[in-house]
């Protein structure tokens, strides 16, 4: 204020009024705001920090190998439990005995059932040999009765050709006599003639007419000859058929005697082969009686118990966990940022009953969490329209505790690009996904082929 006037106000009284006391600024007001505009500079400098952007997800703990997962063990028989050679949680190796159990179908009852079925195929082996004996024997014959067939045909077509010779000479032969009984005829006729006119005498004439009875039964004679020859040519042509037919007949039947041996042969193979195939189960059927460990592990868990139960073909007796399986963490994200996730990404894992103070954003300040590297996206989605993803240990960080279970549960984050605070807030609010300023590796090489 002016000072003008000589009239002064007293201090007292300054003090005293109560308009001054109010308009006086309180100590810790004066506090509570620098506070908050030290709060408001801190935050509007965050926003600008650096923020690394993650997809969560939640899983449990498996093994990678499928082989080194938990597993049923199951019995490929029915049969009756006998005796347990194992307890829950102990360790077992490869092939030692689990359990042992006995039969309960009275097919399998005989205990001489696989020495029995041997001495069958036995039986059927030499039964098959006896038939291919036979079966050789009549090929044999065969052969030996084409072989005569072929002689005895050579022999029939040699008497045909001897009988055409002896035809044609019988024919020539007929000819002569007939050309003679023709001339006798001739000189009896003239001469009867002659002995009727009485120019010759009796005896002369007796004589010509012996002469022409004798040329009449020489050609009679060598007709009958003829006819005889012409006959052998005949049956001779007819004979050769018959060899033919004959031997075709034996033949004929011999095959069929082979054939139905053949027959008799592969229809004893078929049954030889079914008894080896049944005695190949009994053998095998033997061997699953034991029920043997496939792998090194712990007994989890006993589906039956007690001794003298029952138990089905494929049925679960006991659960067996690998002694030292290769953990990997089975991990669930949303479909909508499954694009986003690449094999090779970094993840951050945190394990049920496992102390872990997660900063999503800020990975290097985290506590207790291990690290992991996305190795396997599946191409289909599970349950729940989620994709799962195979998360193996990080070979760059902090190994995975020994005292983890497969089955305990898990909560990841897999780790994407930086981003600004405000970015990522703003991001937050509108519900956006988590975006990469690059294309995933699997998409570009999607495209890229595309493009080819």
């Amino acid at each position: 204020m002016l000072n003008l006037s000589k009239n002064r106000i007293p201090e007292a009284f300054g003090e005293q009024s109560i308009l001054f006391k109010t308009l006086r600024t309180p100590s810790p007001g004066r506090i509570i705001a620098r506070v908050l505009m030290g709060v408001t500079f801190l935050f509007f400098i965050l926003l600008f920090f650096p923020w690394q952007q993650n997809i969560r997800g939640s899983g449990k703990l498996t093994a990678f190998s499928p082989s080194q997962r938990p597993q049923s063990i199951e019995t490929a028989i029915a049969g009756r439990i006998s005796s347990w050679r194992v307890r829950e949680g102990q360790f077992v190796n490869k092939g030692d005995t689990i359990l042992t159990l006995s039969e309960v179908k009275d097919k399998y009852f005989d205990p001489e059932l696989l020495r029995r079925t041997q001495d069958q195929i036995d039986a059927k082996r030499g039964g098959i040999a006896s038939k291919r004996e036979k079966a050789d024997a009549l090929e044999n014959q065969i052969s030996a009765l084409r072989a005569l067939l072929v002689a005895k045909r050579e022999q029939a077509v040699n008497k045909l050709q001897q009988s055409k010779f002896k035809l044609a000479s019988d024919s020539v032969d007929f000819e002569a006599e007939k050309v003679r009984f023709a001339n006798q005829e001739n000189i009896f006729d003239r001469n009867k003639r002659r002995f009727d006119a009485g120019n010759i005498a009796l005896t002369k004439f007796q004589e010509i007419e012996s002469k022409y009875q004798a040329a009449k039964m020489k050609q009679i004679s060598a007709e009958n000859k003829f006819l005889e020859s012409r006959t052998e040519v005949i049956n001779a042509t007819v004979g050769i058929n018959a060899v033919e037919a004959e031997y075709k007949d034996k033949i004929s039947k011999a095959q069929s005697d082979l054939s139905n041996t053949l027959a008799d042969v592969f229809e004893s193979e078929a049954s030889l082969t079914k008894l080896e195939n049944e005695y190949a189960n009994l053998s095998i059927r033997n061997e699953q009686y034991q029920i043997i460990a496939p792998q090194d592990g712990y007994i989890v868990k006993a589906m039956k118990a007690g001794i003298g139960e029952t138990i089905k073909e494929g049925e679960s007796v006991v659960q067996i966990s690998p002694e030292d399986p290769d953990l990997a963490v089975e991990m669930y994200v949303k479909a909508m940022d499954v694009p986003l996730i690449q094999p090779g990404r970094k993840v951050r894992v945190e394990f049920d009953g496992w102390p872990a103070l997660q900063f999503s954003g800020w990975p290097s300040v985290s506590v207790g969490t291990f690290g992991g590297v996305v190795q396997v996206i599946d191409r289909v989605n599970s349950v729940g329209g989620e994709y799962r993803i195979l998360v193996i240990p990080d070979p760059e960080d902090e190994p995975w505790p020994e005292q983890l279970r497969i089955g305990s549960g898990t909560k990841g984050w897999v780790m994407l690009d930086n981003v600004r605070v405000w970015y990522e807030i703003w991001r937050q609010l509108n519900g956006f996904p988590p975006s990469l300023y690059e294309a995933p590796v699997e998409d570009a090489k999607a495209e890229m082929k595309a493009g080819k």
